[in-house]
């Protein structure tokens, strides 16, 4: 009977543990990443995605993958959680370079237990109690997630340039609506990324070693992520859009030279995040992210840059996969099938 009567607030006690989770940027810096990359986008760009309805719904779409993670539900907290981070130093551990690192998740997955069955004692130890969505073995999945939604992006451009070709009105809708939801949550990721705790063992505060006496603060993740910005007067969409370029390229020369993935990529641009992580604690601890006098301290114009660079990058993704994408072979195939289908069933009528 006493296990009965407590089983309630032991599963209410698990809840509230397991959703109280790490973000990256708040709502508002978020939507203001996919707005700067719209915003970047060439007048050549397709331009389904400019109209309001559009522009309303991939900004909201960056703040889905938070969404998601405010889920009791451990299955889609085991899956989605460790794509909003990876911990560079857990490199050192597998003793393996970012160029080493292979561009296929599972794979990884398994170069990173052969190296935990090498090398036990080069890894944390986990505390199950503390680890109910079974993540914590991991060092996070951020740059397969980047690589993951732009090949998604690119399939998707793939089958709109045969729908619009060879489709019916209500496919060409659907295809379109597709890669708006793509490019949406994709920005998510980008934005992750560019928050250098993201990168980072030291996520929320430093741990272990401490010889600079850099913050151990357990509050110090969400204060980057938007309480210091809004101390300073919040994020100003106009003012960050005259620091953009137009979205180009990833790869300069032939834009018809063929990329399979983006990985090396994302991981060299998580990687160049990842050297700003101490530099930020550095600037905590000058002072330079106070509450007080914000909006005139140097950590202002830092975050806001770190804001630009994620909605340029994601304006890159987003335009080379466009660019990238090749007409779906076998969609155009079968498409072509039901064309002669059709007519034939007219002749014969």
């Amino acid at each position: 009977m006493k296990t009965r009567l407590l089983c309630p607030l032991a599963a209410l006690l698990l809840s509230l543990s397991i959703t109280q989770t790490i973000r990256a940027w708040d709502y508002e810096g978020h939507r203001t990443v996919n707005q700067l990359a719209l915003a970047s986008l060439p007048e050549s760009f397709p331009d389904f995605v400019r109209t309001p309805e559009a522009k309303e719904r991939i900004a909201f779409l960056a703040g889905e993958p938070d969404r998601w993670r405010n889920s009791p539900d451990l299955p889609l907290r085991h899956h989605n959680g460790p794509d909003h981070y990876f911990d560079m130093e857990d490199l050192i551990a597998l003793k393996l370079e970012s160029s080493q690192v292979s561009h296929f998740r599972y794979e990884f997955v398994s170069q990173l237990a052969v190296a935990r069955a090498a090398n036990p004692s080069a890894f944390p130890p986990v505390d199950a109690a503390k680890d109910q969505d079974k993540v914590k073995v991991y060092p996070g999945f951020l740059p397969w997630a980047i690589t993951e939604q732009y090949a998604k992006l690119k399939s998707g451009f793939s089958y709109l340039k045969v729908f619009e070709e060879l489709g019916t009105p209500e496919e060409i809708s659907n295809a379109k609506a597709n890669i708006i939801y793509i490019m949406g949550t994709m920005g998510h990721f980008i934005g992750d990324a560019t928050q250098p705790l993201h990168t980072t063992r030291h996520y929320n505060g430093w741990i272990g070693d401490n010889p600079k006496g850099y913050t151990t603060k357990p509050t110090f993740h969400s204060w980057i992520d938007g309480g210091f910005l809004a101390k300073a007067g919040g994020l100003k969409l106009e003012e960050l859009q005259k620091k953009l370029r137009p979205a180009k390229m990833l790869w300069p020369g032939d834009p018809k030279a063929k990329h399979d993935s983006v990985f090396p990529e994302a991981m060299a641009f998580v990687a160049e995040q990842h050297k700003l992580m101490e530099p930020l604690y550095q600037m905590d601890k000058d002072g330079q992210l106070a509450s007080e006098g914000a909006a005139a301290l140097p950590g202002k114009p830092f975050l806001e840059g770190q804001i630009v660079k994620a909605g340029q990058m994601l304006g890159d993704l987003w335009y080379s996969a466009w660019q990238q994408a090749t007409p779906d072979v076998f969609l155009k195939t079968s498409l072509k099938r039901r064309e002669l289908e059709q007519a034939g069933n007219a002749k014969s009528k």
